[in-house]
């Protein structure tokens, strides 16, 4: 049976900047590695630590964990890493290896984009004359795919979930907290966007298209953060 551990990071950006490299860094495990795009099919899986000052020193006693380890005062706390295919413009909407690397990614709680700050590959991961692609457009890229994909599991039902909320005994973030759990969305979640945005949960029926992009943004913000 395979290990439950408390925290996924998805480690995600377009195709041929470094992905596999720096999970093979981060977990010590082996990953395909070459210099063209699309290398990473299947998504690799490992387990990285993160550190962080452990109380033993502050209590002055002998710990014994379970669940991480302990080295002369540090504690080693063990995460989850996934690799995804890489994410090309348009992947919401299916293309290149898109519906493969979003169904990887809806269980992580945090994301780690792996950006070319040379600007040496393009928008699809092929390489170019360093400078020659802006890196901040990918940023901007990978940021409206996952917004617009959230937003595309909402959309077709968004009129039938508003009248609901506005009729029914269930209230706006019970039924989206129902309609997102697999993406580990969580009312808390969705309960900041709301506020974040300053939209009425009472009255979704009165969002606009551009309140409910807004809302989907904020809830991927707060939902699936991102280090860059």
């Amino acid at each position: 049976m395979q290990k439950s551990y408390s925290r996924l990071l998805g480690i995600v950006g377009k195709p041929n900047t470094g992905k596999s490299t720096f999970f093979s860094a981060a977990t010590l495990a082996p990953a395909e590695i070459a210099n063209y795009p699309f290398t990473t099919i299947k998504p690799n899986r490992g387990v990285g630590y993160v550190r962080t000052p452990c109380v033993c020193k502050e209590f002055n006693v002998k710990d014994t964990p379970v669940n991480s380890l302990c080295l002369d005062g540090v504690r080693l706390i063990p995460v989850e890493f996934i690799d995804c295919a890489g994410l090309v413009p348009g992947a919401w909407q299916g293309r290149g290896l898109g519906n493969q690397f979003l169904d990887e990614i809806r269980k992580a709680d945090v994301l780690i984009h792996i950006v070319d700050a040379s600007g040496g590959t393009d928008s699809e991961g092929r390489i170019c004359k360093p400078g020659e692609h802006d890196p901040v457009e990918d940023v901007k890229f990978l940021e409206r795919e996952i917004t617009m994909w959230m937003a595309n599991i909402l959309k077709r039902d968004w009129p039938k979930i508003a009248r609901t909320a506005e009729s029914e005994a269930k209230d706006l973030l019970t039924i989206l907290e129902e309609r997102l759990s697999g993406l580990a969305i969580k009312r808390a979640h969705i309960f900041e966007a709301v506020r974040r945005t300053g939209l009425n949960p009472d009255k979704p029926t009165s969002w606009s298209e551009e309140d409910f992009l807004r809302f989907i943004d904020a809830l991927r913000q707060i939902a699936k953060p991102m280090l860059i």
